[in-house]
């Protein structure tokens, strides 16, 4: 397994008391560390180029985005630059699509520990912490380098609006996404199943309140694997939050770490049988410094 990381990104900061805050960067080189330490492989990421980024945003936003370099800024009441922001979120998204390559051509699985998160954003706007929509990007990649058919699978507390404006009209890109609701963005009910050449390539699970891990587990067995399936895709790309779990600040769901643990497992022997284990992982939510820690440490163990 290949795991991208780095400790540049504790250098996006947002203001004091923000959930999102470079402490949780700070665990993922705690887990990179370990990772290393046992012989396993980790690369620093690269920043994405415009062209990457334009496969999902629009211009004026790409520009917006840019003029924040070097400054402080407030894009909405949840969503915060720093100077240093613009760039390391250009490395979030570079490593994102770095991870998504590796799994594709080496048919293996690939971790991508970054932030600021990105499955928020959408094409012309910021939210949610989220500057560049990470996994979006990446599956973009992958379709511009050749592959027919990706998946998407958000495992966030939160729905994944970002990723799925994306390609609500695009056939070629499977989105399932699993979250609280109704919750915010507010996006994410049942009945947004895609538009146009798209409709039956959104697939959102949303959970009551309080749903633990049996049921995420029976959605997932009862409608995302079959979903999956029959897509056939050529690779899976796991928008991996890990703010569904108990301990979780900002979310209501209660998962366990073992559960989140169930959940990669039971994604990546989907991923052995329909698409020769090309699996990418990229972090997005998750608040709780400890259950981000071990959510990170059981997946991994499930990886390798």
């Amino acid at each position: 397994m290949l795991l991208v990381s780095s400790p540049r990104f504790a250098e996006h900061t947002t203001p004091p008391g923000h959930p999102e805050r470079p402490e949780r960067a700070e665990v993922f080189d705690r887990v990179a560390e370990a990772f290393r330490a046992k012989g396993g492989e980790v690369r620093e990421p690269r920043p994405a180029t415009r062209e990457e980024l334009a496969r999902v945003h629009t211009a004026d936003y790409l520009d917006l985005i840019a003029f924040t370099a070097g400054r402080a800024t407030m894009l909405d009441e949840d969503t915060y630059t720093s100077p240093e922001s613009h760039e390391i979120a250009l490395l979030a998204a570079g490593a994102a699509i770095d991870v998504a390559v590796h799994a594709w051509q080496k048919n293996e699985p690939a971790l991508a520990l970054v932030r600021p998160p990105g499955h928020h954003a959408e094409p012309d706007k910021a939210m949610g912490f989220c500057l560049y929509s990470n996994v979006a990007i990446a599956a973009a990649t992958l379709r511009a380098r050749g592959l027919d058919r990706v998946a998407i699978v958000d495992i966030d507390v939160h729905h994944g609006n970002g990723t799925q404006a994306a390609f609500y009209t695009d056939a070629s890109v499977l989105f399932i996404s699993s979250h609280q609701y109704p919750y915010w963005p507010g996006t994410g009910a049942a009945s947004e199943t895609g538009s146009g050449g798209g409709l039956g390539f959104t697939l959102n699970l949303p959970m009551a309140a309080g749903a633990r891990d049996a049921d995420v587990m029976g959605a997932y067995e009862a409608q995302a694997l079959p979903a999956l399936v029959k897509f056939k895709p050529d690779a899976m790309i796991v928008s991996a939050g890990f703010d569904a779990h108990e301990l979780d600040p900002l979310g209501g769901l209660r998962m366990t770490t073992e559960g989140y643990a169930r959940l990669v497992g039971l994604l990546d022997a989907t991923a052995r049988s329909i698409c020769q284990r090309r699996i990418a992982l990229v972090t997005e939510g998750g608040y709780h410094l400890d259950a981000v820690h071990d959510c990170l440490e059981s997946v991994m163990v499930v990886l390798t």
